[in-house]
């Protein structure tokens, strides 16, 4: 039972246990098409067989599954002329080969993926042999498997890039959201940082001149000065390796205590909202401006997405060592949300939440409605 569970929890299980029905009866039609006019069907279906597995491995190496299904069909192809036997490849082994090919113009480098490409032109070449043989003796099979083959080859090629296509322009769209997002979370570090050095270079000075006439005070002062290089450590340390560019400016987002104003405004043209937060939080920059962004983007995916919906909850609470930011509605369970899990809305909120360390889950709930979850790290000093 763990190892169906493993199975079950891959990704595109479902998709190949659909595709493997799909070949099982592709088989099944060419042996009973076979027997009708050749005796030896064993030959095509253990050939079918072996190019229909291979398109089924295809997750494991999309190179060489493709490499195995292509020279499968491809030594078959003559010995089936050699030896007359049926035709190759028959339906079951045209039918993988698209998938095959189709498969690796989508997701393997260009290099391999024309190889792979190639490889299919020079099995459609081979079929014209049987398209030869159906104008000289009328042999059934032959014509409908080389269009078949030489069609069907165009379309996978076609679907395969189309496929690519989307894949890049989806993922150079998502890199430029957390781009942004990172830009803009570095420059709030930036301020925020620049807040807390210049503070350690005031009290430093400080310090200097108050211990050549009260020396006993420079312990104070020395103890003000490292609270103070802490809190600046902590704030990089939460957002470490994003860079932002040296001519980019921008103040700080205002933080959870001006949510009662985006909230009153969301209001004006939308379903009433219950806000609830805790009393005069103390976080850094980053993080109130984290929670602002998080409510901020939510509101925004409802006035979009939920038009119906009639009551919205926004709940920040900081208990324990955890902040948790919750928006949620009683949108209908039809409501359309976003296309993907991942949708560009979500990814923005991710990339920074999970740059402080924390999670972002987004879904319906139970019963009705939506609900936006983020959790973040206590930002207190360790």
């Amino acid at each position: 039972m763990n190892m169906l569970d493993r199975l079950a929890k891959r990704p595109g299980t479902a998709a190949d246990a659909g595709l493997a029905v799909v070949f099982v009866a592709a088989l099944a039609l060419d042996a009973r098409i076979v027997v009708g006019y050749h005796g030896d069907w064993i030959f095509d279906l253990v050939v079918g067989a072996m190019v229909c597995t291979a398109a089924l491995l295809r997750r494991y190496s999309r190179v060489w599954t493709a490499a195995a299904g292509l020279a499968i069909s491809g030594a078959a192809e003559p010995a089936a002329w050699r030896w007359d036997l049926p035709g190759q490849p028959g339906g079951a082994a045209c039918l993988a080969l698209l998938v095959l090919i189709g498969s690796a113009a989508r997701v393997l480098p260009v290099r391999s993926a024309a190889a792979v490409a190639a490889g299919g032109t020079v099995v459609v070449a081979g079929t014209m042999e049987r398209y030869i043989s159906f104008i000289r003796d009328g042999t059934p099979s032959g014509f409908a498997a080389t269009w078949l083959m030489g069609l069907g080859w165009v379309a996978a090629l076609g679907a395969g890039l189309w496929l690519r296509f989307l894949d890049n322009h989806r993922g150079s769209t998502v890199e430029a959201i957390r781009r942004g997002e990172r830009l803009e979370l570095a420059r709030e570090l930036h301020d925020a940082a620049a807040h807390h050095i210049t503070g350690i270079v005031v009290q430093a000075q400080a310090a200097r001149i108050t211990a050549r006439r009260q020396p006993e005070t420079l312990d104070d002062a020395l103890a003000g000065i490292e609270i103070a290089g802490v809190d600046a450590l902590a704030s990089m340390r939460r957002v470490i390796g994003l860079l932002r560019d040296n001519n980019d400016a921008g103040g700080l987002t205002p933080g959870p205590e001006q949510l009662a104003d985006l909230v009153e405004r969301f209001a004006g043209h939308g379903p009433a909202v219950q806000l609830h937060l805790p009393e005069h939080p103390v976080w850094p920059p980053e993080v109130t401006t984290t929670v602002y962004r998080v409510v901020q983007e939510a509101l925004t995916n409802i006035t979009r997405h939920a038009p119906s919906a009639c009551d919205v909850t926004v709940a920040v609470t900081h208990e324990g060592r955890a902040i948790t930011v919750e928006i949620t509605d009683d949108a209908p369970a039809g409501s359309p949300r976003f296309h993907h899990s991942d949708g560009y809305g979500l990814v923005g909120m991710r990339e920074r939440v999970e740059a402080l360390g924390g999670t972002l889950a987004a879904g319906p709930r139970p019963h009705t409605g939506w609900s936006v979850l983020a959790t973040l790290p206590d930002p207190g000093r360790p």
